[in-house]
């Protein structure tokens, strides 16, 4: 099965930890008019599977809708009934990976070192996962892209602000999740709107 790793017209997945089912619809939409067409829901929050199938059926069309925080086989299952279209795992387990991808998904697979980037890459996993991207520095992205396949797309993940974003992109990412920086609960739409323009803007000015 062939996938597209450059899966996302915006390579920035919004990270919606911890939204509930009755606040998902006015996030989404939030995101998706400031111009995000990847949203991950991670299934460390309430009730995910309302919330996911939510923003699958209101939004699947103008956006990518995937699920986070993914750590079971029995989790890709009930994402694959959903029609879940990409996951995100936040480690490197080959066997989810497999699974995941015979389901029919994009994988983003979370890694740390070269070695766990190999081993999801064998795994099939489309796209890597640096985290925490914060604590491990650009400099990190440049002396792995150095040895990873040009084919596989990195994303860093974790403490990455509209600042530093583009520091990652010029050492070799080619595209991020934000989380914490983008939505908390709690927070209303329209913060999430101006933080979602926040980081559509540094994105494009570091494509320049």
């Amino acid at each position: 099965m062939s996938h597209d790793t450059r899966l996302f017209k915006l390579p920035l997945v919004a990270i919606l930890r911890g939204i509930t089912p009755e606040e998902t619809a006015a996030h989404v939409d939030a995101l998706v008019g400031a111009g995000f067409d990847a949203i991950e829901i991670p299934l460390n929050s309430p009730r995910w599977r309302d919330s996911i199938a939510l923003a699958h059926r209101e939004y699947g069309a103008q956006a990518h809708i995937g699920a986070g925080t993914v750590l079971r086989d029995e989790q890709v299952d009930a994402l694959a009934e959903i029609g879940t279209r990409f996951i995100v795992t936040p480690n490197t387990r080959p066997s989810l990976i497999r699974h995941a991808v015979e389901r029919g998904m994009t994988v983003v697979a979370g890694f740390a070192t070269a070695s766990e980037a190999f081993d999801a890459i064998d795994a099939g996993a489309q796209i890597l996962k640096l985290f925490p991207a914060a604590t491990y520095g650009a400099g990190h992205v440049r002396a792995l892209r150095s040895v990873l396949p040009a084919t596989v797309p990195v994303y860093v993940v974790g403490g990455v602000t509209p600042d530093t974003l583009a520091g990652f992109l010029a050492q070799g990412a080619a595209g991020a999740g934000i989380g914490g920086e983008l939505y908390r609960p709690g927070q209303t739409p329209e913060t999430t709107a101006a933080h979602a323009r926040a980081f559509v803007q540094a994105y494009q000015d570091a494509q320049g």
